[in-house]
């Protein structure tokens, strides 16, 4: 049993694999393959929760591995948010995944590129992803879908789901703390993904 949490980034994947790292019969991970490529990308233990914002680009490479068996979570925050804080990273460039669309995907040169249209390729690179996701999940038996304004309520689902053991509480708690926020983000409610926090329980996945 394994499951994915897909997403566009920015929208609680930290977060939710540090809920993740109380359940004590399975190993969670943030990107931990993220920089494999070839079959060792998708080189995943059994009994792993992983979540990846890049994953939504391998989903054929997903299916091919692992077959129908892993739950996937389509982990969603506000739209306009997500397209908000990844604004707030595009000076990144290709380090950031939203740079790297505006400027190979579509290609946009970064030069010629202000801040009116660099919010609109963010809320492009969000609704593209979403869209990629949902059309994937509607091929796939076994999904949800987890809103971070509402995960604390939505997350015993996918605990239940799983068979996970642990601590349920001290899950849930993590939604209530920031993880990786974006700079200046005085009003960007929840935290995002990232590098996580060194735990106990952090699995360190190699091919």
């Amino acid at each position: 049993m394994r499951a994915f949490v897909l997403c566009t980034g920015r929208c609680g994947s930290v977060t939710f694999i540090e809920a993740c790292r109380h359940i004590d019969n399975y190993t969670a991970g943030h990107e931990s393959l993220a920089r494999e490529y070839g079959p060792a990308r998708f080189a995943y233990p059994d009994r792993h929760i992983e979540a990846d914002n890049r994953l939504s680009w391998f989903l054929g490479g997903l299916r091919r591995a692992f077959g129908p068996d892993p739950l996937y979570v389509h982990l969603r925050r506000d739209p306009e948010q997500v397209a908000q804080s990844f604004l707030r990273r595009w000076d990144r460039g290709r380090a950031n995944i939203v740079g790297a669309f505006g400027q190979a995907m579509l290609p946009v040169p970064r030069q010629r590129t202000g801040e009116d249209e660099r919010l609109e390729i963010c809320r492009f690179y969000v609704d593209t992803v979403r869209t990629n996701i949902e059309a994937f999940l509607a091929t796939v038996p076994y999904s949800m879908t987890i809103d971070l304004e509402r995960a604390e309520e939505q997350f015993p689902e996918f605990w239940h789901r799983i068979g996970a053991e642990g601590d349920l509480d001290a899950a849930i708690a993590e939604f209530g703390i920031r993880h990786n926020p974006s700079p200046d983000a005085d009003t960007d409610p929840q935290p995002t993904s990232g590098a996580s926090s060194s735990s106990n329980r952090e699995a360190r996945v190699r091919a």
